[in-house]
């Protein structure tokens, strides 16, 4: 563990933090698609962000933060089945997808699967450096489902 703390420093020093999503890209890269489709997650327009990302995975299969909010859109739709391929296809582009994992463990306490809720948990653990925003959302959900305040 420390040993990562000083490679991801050291890291820092040489290059600077660059300023990156939540899965690692540039959101001024991202098609314009995406970023209306973000907006209408904002306005929990689950179903116009749905359409707009399937537009984005059309023409970029391999754009992990599409798939993630494909996901959390489908998810909010109710359409557990599909959010859960939209995760997984997030995580195998990229494994330690912080928001894809948050999310699928926020789905995975929707239907009732607490232990694989955890599962994603100890994942982001490994994917944060230190405890991260996604780690303390789902530590939280999980807490509650569990009974916690």
């Amino acid at each position: 563990m420390i040993s990562r703390l000083f490679t991801a420093m050291a890291l820092t020093l040489c290059i600077g933090a660059p300023a990156f999503a939540a899965g690692g890209r540039d959101d001024n890269a991202q098609p314009s698609e995406y970023k209306q489709a973000v907006k209408a997650v904002k306005n929990e327009d689950y179903a116009t962000a749905a359409e707009l990302l399937r537009k984005v995975v059309d023409d970029s299969p391999q754009n992990a933060d599409a798939w993630n909010y494909m996901g959390y859109s489908l998810r909010n739709l109710g359409q557990f089945d599909e959010a859960l391929a939209a995760y997984e296809k997030a995580l195998a582009i990229d494994p330690q997808h912080k928001g894809a994992l948050e999310y699928l463990g926020e789905l995975y306490l929707q239907t009732d699967q607490p232990e694989k809720a955890k599962e994603m948990l100890q994942r982001l653990d490994d994917a944060c450096l230190f405890t991260c925003k996604e780690y303390r959302e789902l530590k939280g959900v999980i807490g509650k489902y569990e009974g916690g305040p």
